[in-house]
């Protein structure tokens, strides 16, 4: 008997002990759940990739959405703007034509005012004159003759 009998012996030995031992099973059945834990990892993972890929688009649009909303702002708060503009030089410009007729009234009522006073003193200067004139031409009889006349005659119409 020769050590090749022997090796042979042995190794029929050891495949019948790893066969009774169902290793192959085992290791078979090990392999066969680490695919199905790697397949569902895999599938988790494919899963979390569309699930982040739905929220970039999500949040992708919301952004868009604010851009969007943030120009509405914008462009109403430039609109509201202008009409305030437009607003202040109206009100400004009937201010202005306001305080200008305003003025020209009070110009008008200064040159009114002034004829009024010229002709006041033109008239006290003619009664001034006047008297100086009478007086100076009649006589103190005569002016008693002319105050008696003048007597009577409201002294007539009174009556």
């Amino acid at each position: 008997m020769d050590a090749t009998f022997w090796a042979t012996v042995a190794l029929i030995i050891f495949v019948a002990v790893v066969l009774y031992m169902k290793v192959p099973g085992m290791i078979s059945k090990s392999l066969d759940s680490r695919a199905d834990r790697i397949r569902n990892e895999l599938e988790e993972a494919r899963k979390l990739r569309e699930e982040a890929q739905q929220l970039l688009a999500e949040f992708q649009r919301k952004r868009k959405e604010a851009e969007k909303d943030a120009a509405d702002i914008v462009e109403a708060a430039k609109h509201e703007a202008e009409l305030l503009v437009t607003e202040a030089k109206k009100k400004t410009e009937e201010y202005v034509t306001r305080r200008a007729a305003l003025a020209e009234q009070k110009i008008g009522q200064a040159e009114r005012d002034a004829i009024n006073e010229v002709r006041s003193s033109a008239v006290d200067l003619a009664v001034e004159a006047a008297r100086t004139l009478l007086a100076a031409k009649v006589d103190a009889k005569a002016g008693a003759d002319l105050f008696k006349t003048s007597l009577q005659e409201v002294k007539s119409k009174l009556n």
